[in-house]
């Protein structure tokens, strides 16, 4: 299958470079990580060994094809510019699938792309950008694709039957906004908290202190989830986001990372959407406007 790529980061690098054992993969990423896949290939350590002659461009101009599988893995903050530049790729023939953090990606790439041609995934890999052209797969989990309107179509098992060859244990649900508001409420509590305090996930259960802010930010945002219609009972969420901050005690959280670089973060998109979404229903959630601006404030 002709695949790209486009956010060729930590987890869109991992990704694509497991994909490419058995497919045409191009990596759409910055320009130091692209010449360096170019010079040298794309080496991922950790968990997974690889060593991959993929393909790398800076530009989306520079593709020449119309892929049928388009992964974005972007930051939600470039998920627009992202979708807008990929347009003139996307045939009538191409699926367009979301592989992100937060949750309006997909109001995002409705503006661009008809609902029809896109299907969103979830995923508990944990990856870090050691340095251009290296990535470390630094915990394995579970990927999680499905249609916006819940049909299980024979596209949706070709795509997780190609993420299983290439190695990406995958399953196929009949409710993907629903994992995507769960893997959003797990973000929402480990995090901000990881970020703010300097510490790798498993430290947040380590102190009894932010083990319980971990359950308090847990509650709150499933008490938003419930009142938007999503079905989630505290105790599940709890253990599913312990059950994670374990899985990946030793890694450093997407929003810790950007925080160390002096990026933006994914925040307006996972806590600050749920802050929104919270008062649209009248559901008060001060301890995720608490982490908002305190992450906001440790951007340089």
């Amino acid at each position: 299958m002709n695949i790209v790529v486009i956010g060729a980061g930590a987890i869109g690098s991992l990704f694509g470079g497991l994909l490419s054992k058995r497919n045409n993969v191009i990596l759409i990423g910055r320009t130091t990580h692209v010449q360096a896949i170019k010079k040298n290939g794309l080496k991922i350590t950790g968990k997974t060994k690889l060593d991959s002659k993929i393909s790398a461009e800076a530009s989306i101009k520079k593709i020449n094809f119309f892929p049928e599988l388009l992964i974005l893995t972007v930051k939600s903050f470039d998920t627009e510019t992202a979708i807008k530049e990929a347009k003139p790729l996307i045939s009538k023939n191409t699926v367009v699938l979301s592989l992100q953090n937060g949750l309006d990606n997909m109001d995002k790439i409705k503006k661009y792309v008809d609902y029809k041609k896109i299907i969103a995934g979830v995923t508990t890999h944990g990856a870090l950008f050691s340095k251009p052209g290296i990535i470390k797969h630094t915990g394995k989990g579970l990927t999680i694709l499905g249609e916006l309107n819940g049909n299980k179509t024979s596209r949706i098992n070709k795509i997780v039957k190609l993420f299983n060859q290439a190695g990406i244990q995958t399953t196929a649900s009949k409710n993907i906004t629903h994992e995507i508001w769960v893997k959003a409420i797990i973000n929402s509590s480990i995090n901000p908290l990881s970020a703010i305090f300097h510490c790798k996930n498993g430290y947040l259960l380590e102190n009894p202190i932010l083990e319980k802010f971990v359950e308090r930010i847990c509650e709150e945002s499933t008490n938003i989830a419930n009142a938007n219609g999503i079905r989630l009972s505290h105790e599940d969420m709890i253990e599913k986001t312990k059950e994670v901050i374990r899985k990946t005690s030793d890694n450093y959280s997407s929003m810790f990372q950007s925080i160390e670089k002096g990026k933006d973060t994914e925040i307006d998109s996972i806590n600050g959407r749920l802050v929104g979404i919270g008062k649209k229903y009248k559901v008060g959630a001060p301890l995720n406007e608490a982490l908002i601006y305190s992450v906001k404030s440790m951007i340089k």
